[in-house]
């Protein structure tokens, strides 16, 4: 009889466990996410709301993402790569499928923002937009002005690439995205041609167009030149939309004797979608959900924008954003402007190997 209600009990506790084990999941989140990228108020209200405390982790590239995400066991429930280098994961399989029955706050997303993402990601099965943005020029406008005169092109993506006038910076600074990618189709585009080529004779011609500046490029930076504008450190940085604005508030705020301004070439800059995924071995994949839409959460969503100056692809988001960072042209940009972007694709390996090679030879100048 004894050995009966021994039995039950074990029986009892261990139809139990997947309960208990269910409550110590959601009891914690590890996000992997870009640096300068979140609002202060983020992560405490997910954490009063859910009970679940937050490890959040940050990287300043997608190469670096990609490298640890590719080495398996990561240990993150949420990442947040660019969505052509999305494409590419999840193809390698390394992305949870969403169970979208949990994420109410989906119905929030723009829809023709998310039809723009669909060929990354196929019937936006896996991700879910952070923010989006452009990539483009920083100025330091006193200085830039002082060294190539009021008449200067600053709208044109000559002021980086045509050594006349990016010689003329270097003893002010000039600081470029440490993002291959990006870089190369950049380029590309300068130089007429498809910026997401599958031909590798044209980022040989990039690589030569870059060589050609390379003497006058300061710096290869993702993160640290957002406090390097601000400061008045450089004068020109080929950055991301969100960052530059970042710098520029924080001049304001300091009360910097000079002007920061970002601008969108007027031949056309790079789009693209910073988007949330759950890897594969996620050890806590239903917190991971409920970050996912609370951060789908008008308010949360909003807030960010207003913290970050990255615009929101939630549609239900926008009305709670600032006036004045809703009607910034240099966050949200008109629809003139937005008909010159192009989406950043992803690339056959055999490119991205080549950009990856290019790209060190550029930098160490071997």
């Amino acid at each position: 009889m004894q050995n009966k209600l021994v039995r039950k009990a074990l029986c009892s506790l261990l139809m139990l466990l997947p309960v208990a084990a269910a409550h110590a999941e959601d009891k914690a989140l590890n996000v992997y996410n870009w640096s300068d990228y979140i609002a202060k108020s983020t992560i405490p209200g997910f954490e009063k709301q859910s009970g679940i405390k937050v490890k959040y982790d940050v990287y300043d590239s997608d190469d670096t993402l990609q490298a640890k995400m590719l080495t398996g066991r990561a240990g993150y429930d949420i990442v947040v790569p660019t969505s052509n280098f999305m494409a590419k994961q999840i193809e390698a399989g390394i992305y949870q499928k969403l169970d979208k029955s949990k994420l109410p706050n989906l119905a929030n997303l723009d829809k023709a923002l998310m039809a723009k993402i669909v060929d990354a990601d196929p019937a936006n099965a896996h991700g879910v937009p952070w923010a989006y943005g452009t990539d483009g020029l920083g100025y330091n406008l006193s200085k830039v002005k002082a060294a190539l005169g009021k008449d200067a092109p600053l709208d044109s993506w000559d002021i980086l690439f045509d050594p006349k006038y990016v010689s003329k910076l270097k003893g002010c600074g000039v600081s470029v995205l440490d993002q291959a990618n990006d870089v190369f189709a950049v380029t590309l585009h300068h130089l007429g041609k498809d910026p997401n080529s599958k031909n590798p004779a044209d980022y040989q011609a990039a690589f030569e167009a870059l060589k050609k500046i390379r003497p006058y490029i300061t710096q290869f930076n993702s993160s640290g030149y957002i406090n390097d504008l601000a400061n008045g450190d450089i004068c020109l940085a080929l950055g991301f939309s969100g960052d530059v604005n970042i710098a520029k508030h924080r001049a304001q705020e300091s009360k910097r004797p000079y002007q920061l301004a970002y601008v969108i070439p007027k031949s056309g800059a790079p789009l693209w979608f910073d988007v949330m995924v759950i890897p594969k071995d996620a050890p806590h994949p239903e917190a991971a959900l409920k970050w996912i839409n609370y951060i789908q959460s008008p308010e949360v969503n909003a807030a960010i924008t207003n913290e970050v100056f990255y615009p929101t692809a939630n549609a239900a988001a926008r009305k709670y954003v600032k006036p004045e960072i809703a009607n910034d042209p240099g966050v949200y940009p008109p629809e003139s402007v937005v008909k010159t972007l192009f989406l950043l694709k992803p690339l056959p390996s055999d490119i991205m190997r080549l950009q990856n090679r290019l790209w060190t030879q550029l930098k160490t100048g071997r």
